[in-house]
């Protein structure tokens, strides 16, 4: 063997195990039957048409829709003291459902509201909020 020929050799070899190397990183790639989580809260992907259907349904626990107590779009409130939804980060949105259903936060109507929501319901009504137009107002300059 020449010294070229070892010189080759030994660069196949080095890009072998490179290709061995990053396929061990790279997880083996996705399972088709797995769930995809897409969020910091852990939740699957969620689809906004899925989402709005669901902010529409009358939930089984108070007998309200999201949009009756949030509003068309997550933007006009029944009560001053609930939240503008449209615009929100859908994470965020995701995350304080999840803290809702699990009670780890605690609200008359949310925490029985959200208690039936399974994580996938979840996050189609926080993709849908999400992808609202936002009106929400920041004090930034109110000073």
């Amino acid at each position: 063997m020449t010294n070229r020929d070892t010189r080759k050799h030994l660069l196949l070899l080095s890009l072998l195990a490179a290709c061995a190397a990053l396929s061990a990183c790279g997880g083996g790639g996705h399972d088709e039957g797995a769930e995809q989580r897409s969020s910091s809260a852990g939740l699957p992907e969620g689809r906004i048409e899925a989402g709005e259907r669901q902010a529409n349904a009358k939930g089984e626990a108070t007998g309200q829709s999201c949009i009756d107590c949030h509003g068309a779009d997550g933007n006009a409130p029944l009560d001053p003291t609930y939240p503008k939804l449209g615009g929100q980060y859908a994470d965020y949105l995701g995350h304080a459902l999840q803290q809702y259903r699990n009670g780890n936060r605690e609200h008359a109507l949310m925490s029985n509201q959200a208690q039936g929501l399974t994580d996938q319901q979840i996050a189609d009504l926080a993709a849908y909020f999400g992808s609202r137009p936002a009106q929400i107002v920041d004090l930034q300059g109110a000073h």
